[in-house]
């Protein structure tokens, strides 16, 4: 591989004028762009959610076929973003987002006009592999163009993006199905695709710098094995509980992790040559790992909870798919108005005073929700939920700014590519945990004689005081995560040893 560049834009550090007020106007455009195509497009991963039992009913498919449109997308971005750090080093921010937006936006139209399962389940396909891009794709463009200074307040903008799209999904979706089609879900969010698509083609520069890089095929097949098999195998432990037919899952985890030790062994040999597919120095920084574990635990309890409380909401309260996304809005309008003065507060004080409180109250808040029973009120989970949104807002802008900010400039793109792979990997591991332990919970119940209702509400129970003891893991971790503004292009966690020489 030749260590050739291919310089574009070069972007500001601190030390110059741009860089010490922060970024510059034409900066400024392109993060705003990408903040809101990135929201528009992580939206959609979870706004299928409470649409499942509509889907089932027009389309006559059992919930085990109609999950797929959430699994398939979850599936396709655990596959594409590994794959992203290479893409976008070798590539041109403007290209990368064209090519993003262009995928998310033809997914969009096949879904809006799917006449079938099957071609929603293409479009479901083709808007993940847009939504896998946008993400490492913000990340390392801030991270480029921000000085260390002010990354927080920036970060706490995507920190939105992470955070309160996903929980935003089920409230939109709600509104949208009380009195529209299925269809319209995706058929209100193409102009503004589009819209974003069109903008940038025009307005978007050229942000980061470019080089010559080869991709090796062998590590996208055994990226593809490896995360694709253990999210389908996660995605699946949510019916070994009740069905009993375990041959697939296990043999897909089982695959899953087999291509993953080989995975990281053959990036532990490319890298020496810089020639890693995900390059895994991102872990000889000890403020990288502490940050992505935190992280999560977070995603963990993010995900789990969204599963768990609209299920809660209906089976065991019976209110409406409006009414449970109702619920859940107040949660993500926290973390949205929290963010920014969480970016702000990273800036003056560092990590540690915002997420060892902020580990406190999710934990917290997890154990709130094990309070819930069968006849306990919507405002107690209301409460809950409300909380566990004010806690996960102040750990996750400290999380990524301080997880990204240890590492030199140009791992920034493999660390933002092993952060969105992180997140969806443990966003379905939280969903499987806490859904097994539902379903186990459940069938023991109700082969005791138990009511569906008592049965359920019990199996949520059970799934929420998992999630409380896991829970209790972060708070010690929080104390370990260290501020790490360092000049761009030098490591900051000097003391971490390396993974490879």
């Amino acid at each position: 591989m030749t260590d050739e560049t291919l310089t574009t834009t070069h972007p500001p550090s601190s030390s110059d004028p741009a860089g010490a007020a922060g970024t510059g106007v034409r900066d400024r455009l392109a993060v705003r762009l990408l903040l809101i195509s990135t929201f528009v497009v992580i939206l959609n991963e979870t706004i299928m959610g409470v649409a499942l039992p509509r889907l089932m009913s027009d389309l006559d498919i059992p919930a085990s076929t109609a999950q797929w449109v959430t699994t398939a997308f979850m599936l396709t971005m655990a596959i594409v973003i590994p794959i992203t750090g290479f893409v976008i080093q070798r590539f041109t921010t403007r290209a990368v987002f064209l090519a993003a937006m262009t995928l998310f936006s033809l997914g969009t139209a096949i879904c809006a006009l799917a006449p079938g399962f099957d071609a929603l389940i293409i479009g479901r396909v083709v808007q993940a592999c847009g939504t896998a891009i946008m993400l490492p794709l913000l990340m390392t463009t801030v991270m480029t163009v921000t000085p260390p200074e002010s990354r927080g307040r920036t970060m706490g903008n995507i920190s939105i993006v992470i955070s309160v799209a996903p929980a935003l999904g089920p409230t939109i979706s709600g509104l949208i199905l009380s009195v529209l089609d299925w269809r319209w879900l995706f058929a209100l969010v193409l102009p503004i695709a589009i819209g974003a698509l069109a903008l940038g083609a025009v307005r978007l520069p050229n942000l980061t710098e470019t080089r010559v890089a080869r991709v090796d095929i062998g590590s996208v097949i055994l990226s593809a094995v490896a995360f694709g098999g253990i999210v389908y195998g996660l995605s699946g432990l949510g019916a070994v509980a009740t069905t009993g037919i375990t041959t697939t899952t296990w043999v897909s985890l089982g695959a899953g992790a087999v291509a993953l030790v080989v995975f990281v062994l053959r990036q532990l040999q490319l890298q020496k040559a810089d020639d890693a597919l995900l390059d895994l120095r991102t872990f000889s920084s000890s403020t990288f790992t502490i940050s992505v574990g935190v992280m999560a635990i977070s995603m963990m309890s993010l995900f789990g909870t969204l599963i768990l409380v609209p299920l809660y909401a209906q089976t065991v309260l019976g209110l409406e798919a409006l009414q449970t996304g109702l619920l859940l809005l107040p949660g993500g309008l926290i973390m949205g108005l929290l963010a920014p003065s969480v970016g702000r507060a990273y800036d003056r004080f560092g990590p540690r005073p915002l997420l060892v409180p902020g580990a406190i109250i999710v934990s917290a808040s997890a154990w709130g929700f094990t309070l819930l029973g069968a006849t306990s009120s919507p405002w107690l989970m209301l409460a809950c939920h409300v909380t566990l949104s004010a806690g996960l807002a102040l750990m996750f802008t400290p999380l990524f700014t301080s997880a990204l900010g240890s590492l030199p400039m140009h791992l920034y793109s493999h660390g933002s590519a092993m952060v969105g792979t992180v997140q969806q990997v443990a966003g379905a591991a939280g969903t499987a945990l806490f859904v097994t332990v539902l379903t186990a919970q459940s069938a023991t119940l109700a082969a005791a004689g138990s009511g569906v209702v008592d049965a359920t509400a019990g199996g949520i129970h059970a799934a929420f005081l998992v999630g409380a003891v896991i829970s209790l893991a972060a708070i010690p971790a929080a104390f370990f995560v260290k501020a790490a503004p360092a000049p761009h292009g030098a490591p900051v966690d000097e003391a971490a040893p390396a993974l490879a020489h």
